[in-house]
């Protein structure tokens, strides 16, 4: 699991994403406006919900083991594979999406980013699709 900052339009939001690491499958992503134990929580709760509970990897963030000691899950930082493989990931997806804000910019004022996450779960989906027949 991990986050990283992405610009849409004029602002900046956060990318969430949980990867699972065998596979390298996306299970889960959200955007949100802030980082904080909050929206981790959240975040990994939505996940709890649709694969039942695991361990959970991520980074130094303080925000995750917070999140998890509140969710009453097992917590651990990335191995340096782990991190590898997410890092490399984040790095794909912000590609990705830089090159879909260049040709499809955001100019709403007061955006509430529905068409981010729209295209963000259209590339999720794309994406398991295209790692399911490798």
């Amino acid at each position: 699991m991990d986050e990283t900052m992405l610009k849409v339009g004029s602002e900046y939001i956060w990318l969430w994403i949980a990867i699972e690491p065998k596979n390298k499958q996306i299970l889960a992503l959200t955007i949100s406006k802030e980082r904080n134990m909050f929206v981790a929580e959240r975040f990994i709760s939505g996940l709890v919900k649709i694969h039942g509970i695991h361990p959970v990897s991520t980074d130094g963030g303080t925000w995750y083991p917070l999140a998890c000691r509140f969710l009453i899950l097992d917590h651990h930082i990335h191995s340096s594979l782990e991190k590898s493989l997410i890092e490399r990931k984040m790095q794909y997806i912000k590609d990705r999406t830089e090159s879909f804000d260049d040709y499809f910019p955001c100019r709403i004022k007061n955006c509430k980013l529905k068409h981010v996450s729209n295209w963000l779960n259209m590339f999720s989906d794309y994406h398991n699709k295209e790692v399911n027949d490798a």
